[in-house]
């Protein structure tokens, strides 16, 4: 099983440079990053766990450039986000940004893609809440048309794009109906969720992993309601606390990766916990 990282890196905690060449060295699989371009100081929206916003989540990083630096110094690590609130971009400029760094590091990029919980912040980039989910999906579509081999043009409800010269492409190759990097979904088990997952993407990301003794059987029929191959189906939980058991009923479910939490600490601290992570690698 492969073992990747993610961690809310900030202005104060361990850099992206460091982090990623301990990750290396140490043989973890992936580094993945979440993304809030601004917290509202005034916001209705309860954070989803319970209890007061922890601190880094007003102060993240942009994953783009810090993962363009965890690239620039690494050569088999893994780069993902988790999650790229899809609906707040601009898909023209954001599909440049995935093709640069997924081009830059060599194929090595996972676009985790979510469509977030902070009302506030969505509806400053213009989000309407409750179609966020298909703008996302409408954003999507226009990317993978401007990733596509031959200039291909794309008309949706919330944007459009001609047929295009758009370069450079991402590295990994277009497999079934989907072009562009590999694309995991993030969110709660239900239908709908599923039904995209299996339209759109190559697999989900799971918050923690709990239920998915119930879920995992679920989102498998509705892949194969889709027509894709069982086989490709990806399920990788994340944001996890180690534990021996845990991987143990990961293995059972299928999961051929998982994505341990790291805190948003200093480099003294986090290389602590990367020692003892290790161990189960």
């Amino acid at each position: 099983m492969r073992i990747a990282t993610t961690i809310f890196l900030t202005d104060e905690t361990i850099a992206p440079v460091p982090l990623a060449r301990a990750l290396e060295e140490r043989g973890f699989a992936g580094l993945y990053l979440p993304e809030h371009t601004h917290i509202p100081a005034v916001r209705a929206s309860p954070y989803p766990p319970g209890g007061d916003l922890p601190r880094e989540y007003g102060r993240t990083l942009d994953p783009f450039v810090a993962l363009g630096q965890a690239a620039a110094v690494t050569e088999r690590l893994a780069l993902g986000t988790g999650i790229t609130l899809i609906a707040q971009h601009d898909p023209i400029d954001l599909a440049k940004q995935i093709a640069t760094l997924d081009h830059l590091s060599g194929g090595r990029f996972t676009l985790g893609i979510g469509y977030g919980w902070n009302k506030e912040e969505a509806a400053d980039h213009g989000v309407p809440w409750g179609r966020r989910r298909d703008l996302g999906r409408d954003r999507l579509a226009l990317m993978r048309a401007l990733w596509a081999p031959e200039p291909t043009a794309y008309a949706g409800e919330f944007g459009s794009v001609p047929a295009s010269l758009a370069h450079p492409k991402p590295v990994q190759k277009p497999r079934g109906p989907l072009t562009g990097p590999r694309t995991l979904i993030g969110g709660a088990a239900g239908p709908k969720l599923f039904e995209n997952i299996a339209r759109d993407a190559d697999g989900w990301l799971p918050i923690g992993g709990r239920g998915l003794t119930e879920a995992v059987p679920t989102l498998r029929a509705a892949w194969a309601e889709a027509g894709r191959d069982p086989g490709h189906l990806q399920v990788v939980p994340y944001a996890v606390r180690p534990d021996a058991g845990k991987f143990r009923h990961f293995a059972d479910l299928g999961v051929e990766e998982v994505v341990l939490q790291l805190p948003p600490a200093g480099e003294t601290e986090v290389l602590r916990a990367l020692d003892a992570f290790a161990a189960f690698l």
